[in-house]
């Protein structure tokens, strides 16, 4: 009896506590990142949030005030218009840039690549800059229809709404092409082309295969598009007039102008929480780290 006693002693003996949270020797090195991320990021956000609420005075008076006044209202409308129209645009523009990628042969395509990532290699208030320099009743455009006789007095193009949705579809345009890529890449041609031996015409076969299958990707870089023109301030700022405010030249001028810290802290507060919105709706639907980080 105590042989098995014995022999089972070790079978009996406490397990040992699981850790919830440990770090290892590669663990630690998450822990500079964390703490930066803790300080720049996380600290300003609550401070923001807790000054949103309490200046001027405590209460829901800043939030109050956004919906309260029609023009505030008419901006974060005209926000969102702004960033739809962007993003249609954007797509109407990435979507075959993203598919020819797939169709070229592999030295096109680094090239391709390489003229998509440009803009990433470049400030966008550089960017921004150079499109005045383009856009501007002297400009370039202006300069050449006038040189070859196309029209007679230059067309305003800078301080409009066009010129604002041409300058941030031009920033915008990397974020759609990327993640579309990315999924269109991975589709097996075979699939097209057993479509076409079933019977099915080319256009057919894209349309009802093709396109489908890269509705992930598609709706990857849309979200990052309207996302990020909600939040746009250089290029409108630049590039639009007073009638094409943004949200985020409101909040500019609310800190640097009028100094309402806690109304623009509302403000701030009410974007941050649409885009953390739009976030948790599309994750619902789409697999957003596969179709961001897809590899071909």
């Amino acid at each position: 009896m105590s042989t098995v006693e014995t022999a089972a002693a070790p079978s009996t003996a406490a397990a040992p506590k699981r850790k919830y949270f440990a770090i290892d020797g590669w663990g630690a090195l998450v822990v500079p990142l964390v703490i930066f991320l803790v300080v720049v990021f996380l600290v300003p956000l609550v401070a923001m949030l807790v000054k949103s609420f309490t200046d001027p005075e405590p209460g829901f008076g800043n939030y109050v005030a956004v919906f309260a006044e029609p023009l505030y209202m008419k901006v974060i409308m005209n926000t969102f218009y702004v960033a739809l129209l962007v993003t249609l645009v954007t797509l109407l523009l990435a979507y075959p840039y993203a598919y020819l990628m797939t169709l070229v042969p592999p030295l096109w395509r680094n090239i391709m690549m390489v003229i998509m990532l440009i803009p990433f290699w470049t400030s966008v208030l550089v960017r921004s800059f150079a499109l005045i320099v383009l856009l501007r009743d002297t400009g370039v455009i202006n300069t050449m229809l006038t040189d070859i006789g196309a029209i007679d007095e230059p067309i305003t193009m800078l301080r409009t709404f066009s010129g604002v949705v041409f300058g941030m579809v031009q920033v915008s345009l990397p974020f759609a092409v990327l993640p579309m890529y990315a999924t269109m890449s991975g589709i097996d041609n075979r699939l097209g082309l057993a479509a076409q031996n079933l019977g099915a015409r080319p256009s057919g076969a894209f349309w009802r295969i093709f396109v489908p299958l890269s509705v992930p990707g598609v709706a990857a870089g849309l979200l990052l598009t309207f996302i990020q023109a909600l939040g746009y301030y250089i290029t409108p700022a630049l590039l639009g007039g007073p009638q094409n405010t943004m949200i985020g030249e409101l909040i500019v001028q609310q800190v640097s102008a009028v100094l309402r810290y806690g109304f623009a802290a509302a403000l701030a507060t009410m974007l941050l929480v649409l885009t953390l919105v739009l976030l948790g709706v599309a994750g619902k639907f789409l697999n957003l780290e596969k179709a961001l980080m897809r590899r071909s």
